[in-house]
């Protein structure tokens, strides 16, 4: 059971750090560009910039690349062997893609909850907390389909599952009360 909890942590990794980075280091023009739909709703919102996708992005490869490093040194941890991104240049793009997806994945839920009316920060319970999995997870399967399925196994997901909205609760938590974030979900 620990071994499947510290595969599924290892291998998220890349992908839990972006939304908080993002958070940290974004401002600036929003995505969007203040654009407005039909519905007379914005896109996205004033909280999803180009400065916060590219700065989250870039902190989850950094990680992942730390990872790496780390695994050319040591293959274990607490007596446990982490799995490998694979072999370079595909390791990058596993990296990238848990990364960047997970940005995908946030940003998605935003465009959704302006559909539904939500203003920034409203919360939506179980979707604020696992809508970066799923985008991290959807564009890896997407660009690496066999790393995919051979570390993401049905144990792993359902750690990553679990454990995902309880660390996401907490890291919010510490946000808002270090004051980078408005609301504490």
């Amino acid at each position: 059971m620990i071994e499947i909890l510290l595969t599924a942590l290892w291998l998220m990794l890349p992908a839990y750090i972006p939304n908080s980075t993002a958070a940290v280091f974004g401002g600036g023009r929003p995505l969007d560009g203040g654009k407005t739909l039909k519905d007379g709703r914005r896109i996205l919102g004033d909280g999803k910039t180009f400065r916060g996708l590219i700065a989250g992005t870039v902190c989850g490869m950094l990680l992942g690349l730390l990872q790496m490093y780390y695994m050319s040194r040591q293959t274990t941890i607490f007596g446990i062997e982490l799995p490998s991104f694979g072999a370079m240049p595909g390791a990058l793009l596993v990296i990238f893609a848990l990364a960047f997806g997970a940005l995908l994945g946030d940003l998605s839920m935003s465009f959704f909850k302006r559909r539904l009316g939500l203003k920034r920060g409203a919360p939506l319970p179980g979707v604020d907390q696992l809508d970066f999995v799923l985008g991290a997870w959807v564009l890896t399967y997407i660009v690496a389909p066999s790393w995919f399925t051979a570390n993401f196994t049905f144990y792993v997901a359902l750690a990553v599952i679990l454990v995902t909205p309880l660390l996401h609760v907490s890291t919010n938590i510490v946000g808002y009360f270090i004051g980078v974030k408005k609301e504490p979900w």
